[in-house]
């Protein structure tokens, strides 16, 4: 029985859609930084490896958007980088001065295009 079930999650993970599998990747990455948001004082802890998480996450995302195998309009991969950039910025800033409110705009930002890439596919 256990058997079957594996392979009824391999086939399921196998069959998500790249778009479907990025905005749950992006919506870990808010969840993760939000749970030290709103437990400041008892999860501040957890800051550095779930901005390290979204950090990756936002490095894969634009080593992606700026290969020139990319398919998307340039226009929507320029878009991606320069929020990428952002991400970059602002993880950088929470890491030199941690402030629960520093993480806002990474939650939101990940939020908005998890809703966006989940709109798409």
């Amino acid at each position: 029985m256990q058997s079957g079930a594996k392979t009824y999650e391999k086939i399921a993970r196998a069959s998500v859609s790249r778009r479907a599998l990025e905005a749950d990747l992006l919506l870990q990455a808010a969840s993760r930084l939000q749970a030290v948001r709103d437990s400041w004082d008892s999860k501040r802890g957890d800051l550095n490896d779930a901005l390290h998480y979204n950090r990756k996450l936002w490095t894969l995302f634009l080593s992606e958007v700026t290969s020139k195998a990319n398919p998307l309009p340039s226009h929507i991969r320029q878009n991606v980088a320069n929020i990428g950039l952002f991400v970059v910025k602002q993880t950088l800033a929470a890491l030199s001065n941690p402030q629960p409110k520093q993480l806002n705009s990474l939650i939101s930002i990940n939020r908005e295009l998890a809703a966006g890439l989940r709109d798409a596919a």
